[in-house]
């Protein structure tokens, strides 16, 4: 298994790269290019290993950096030889079997549709979050690259969908669910009324419109919305858990009797942490690209990015783009119909 690595995405690069990778090889035994300035990788390896650094993890030098505060089309074509670009080249020209970046999410888009192109007949790709729900996880897409979808986009967002979900989580037969204000088929607005038609003629485990409320209660295994709404609804998640567990702490504090139960609840409480931790799960995948490609959080640490590289490789061993490329040729593209 080769799996290429931008050694300079994260906010604290190269560190959490640099010994996320050491944890990984040392662990699976594969083989890890890094992407980037050379000169700090190699610094930055020497730093955290040494003499013992591994034979398997080897070093393709980019010199040059998108980073979040530039706008990603721009900023990719005028740094053509950037750590995120390098680490597609290296997929595409078959050097590497997936890649995986902590880099700017644009710039991972951008890069991406310009050297691995899409998936034949795709019409768009797809940004995606993976959420701690009641008794496992749940993928939601799109999160933010199409604002503006077509129901023929939401279609193939549930087909992508359901193909991360049975090759890397390995849900067998996962039940899709369109995001929508309430669960009957009217319900919504003209895209999902027309994007539930579609998808209930598609060869999917289509569960119908799920309401917010029932997403963390694990009601679905992938959750399919436009990626205004999906961005929306995933910022406020965000929002929310912070307040939760600031609630919680300031609870626990408020008396020297809450303070015992508190001590009492510790182990509950950080049993609930690793379950919400995203660290557990490293990144998610940019779906709709002719290549594997996995976005870690900007906050990545080294365990996030070994959990991303570990995402990486569960795709890139179950042939997750070619059972993308067979599930989207056999489904063909639909054409939405106005309603009757």
């Amino acid at each position: 298994m080769r799996i290429a690595l931008d050694g300079m995405g994260s906010d604290a690069f190269p560190e959490p790269e640099v010994l996320g990778a050491i944890q990984a090889v040392r662990e699976f035994g594969w083989q890890i290019i890094l992407t980037g300035n050379e000169t700090q990788l190699h610094n930055a390896l020497n730093r955290a290993a040494g003499p013992r650094l591994p034979e398997n993890i080897t070093v393709e030098h980019a010199p040059e950096r998108v980073t979040s505060g530039e706008q990603p089309a721009f900023a990719s074509r005028q740094k053509p030889q950037n750590s995120i670009a390098r680490g597609f080249d290296l997929v595409k020209s078959g050097a590497a079997d997936a890649f995986v970046t902590a880099g700017n999410t644009g710039a991972a888009l951008t890069n991406g549709l310009l050297v691995l192109k899409r998936i034949a007949g795709i019409r768009r790709p797809a940004l995606t979050v993976t959420l701690p729900v009641k008794n496992g996880r749940c993928i939601m897409l799109d999160i933010g690259a199409n604002a503006e979808c077509k129901p023929e986009y939401l279609f193939q967002f549930g087909i992508m969908g359901a193909v991360y979900a049975e090759t890397v989580l390995g849900i067998t037969n996962p039940r899709v669910g369109l995001l929508s204000n309430g669960e009957e088929a009217g319900k919504g607005n003209e895209l999902t009324r027309a994007a539930h038609r579609l998808l209930a003629t598609a060869k999917l485990n289509f569960i119908g419109n799920i309401e917010p409320k029932e997403i963390f209660g694990g009601g679905a295994d992938v959750v399919v919305t436009d990626g205004f709404t999906g961005n929306v609804a995933l910022k406020v998640t965000e929002a929310v858990a912070v307040l939760v567990g600031s609630m919680i702490k300031d609870a626990f504090m408020s008396s020297p009797l809450a303070k015992m139960g508190g001590l009492l609840a510790r182990s509950a409480i950080q049993h609930a942490r690793r379950d919400l931790d995203p660290n557990e799960v490293g990144g998610v995948p940019l779906l709709g690209l002719n290549g594997i490609a996995i976005k870690a959080h900007g906050r990545s640490n080294a365990r996030a990015i070994r959990s991303a590289l570990v995402a990486a490789a569960a795709a890139a061993q179950n042939n997750m783009i070619e059972k993308l490329q067979e599930r989207i040729a056999a489904a063909g593209t639909p054409i939405s119909q106005p309603a009757a």
